[in-house]
């Protein structure tokens, strides 16, 4: 089960590194529209801005996963082991609570957007469910990402080094 949800993540991480791409594209498009007009591609920074959100969401559990979040770690790294242990394990409760909550609400706001039949507001005129999918599978997979992270944590899985962050083990 961790092997499938490890290569989620890492799609994931791959998927955003493909958003960023479709940013580099969209914007691309808009600067060489204005030298070339047959090359101008209507609502072209719309679509950087969409790219960008989807690549920043999906881009979220690999990045827990692989431990590059920013920590601030003053308080906790003065901590016994024990006292660390029980305040990493209820940091990690707050925010798998925080990201189902994200979760649940962005695919409710894709819900709504269907339902409704939003669309933007440039020429474009694009239906808002589909750039905000990005957003809803970001969180979601974020939220089953840090349910693996506390499975690891509460399993021992994940130990303090002398450094006080937290290693992995296998």
């Amino acid at each position: 089960m961790r092997t499938l949800f490890d290569r989620l993540f890492e799609a994931s991480g791959w998927l955003a590194g493909l958003f960023m791409i479709g940013t580099l594209l969209a914007v691309l498009s808009s600067i060489f529209g204005r030298i070339v007009p047959a090359l101008d591609l209507h609502g072209a920074d719309a679509y950087a801005g969409y790219c960008m959100a989807a690549s920043a969401f999906l881009a979220l559990a690999t990045t827990l996963r692989r431990g590059e979040h920013i920590r601030v770690t003053l308080v906790i790294n003065r901590l016994s082991d024990a006292g660390y242990r029980r305040m990493d394990v209820f940091c990690h409760v707050v925010a798998l609570a925080v990201a189902c909550a994200l979760a649940w609400y962005s695919i409710q706001l894709v819900q709504q957007s269907l339902n409704y039949n939003d669309i933007s507001t440039g020429l474009d005129a694009t239906p808002l469910w589909i750039p905000q999918i990005g957003m809803a599978v970001g969180t979601t997979v974020l939220a089953l990402a840090f349910v693996a992270e506390l499975v690891d944590l509460l399993a021992g899985r994940k130990v303090r080094e002398e450094s006080g962050e937290m290693a992995r083990t296998e």
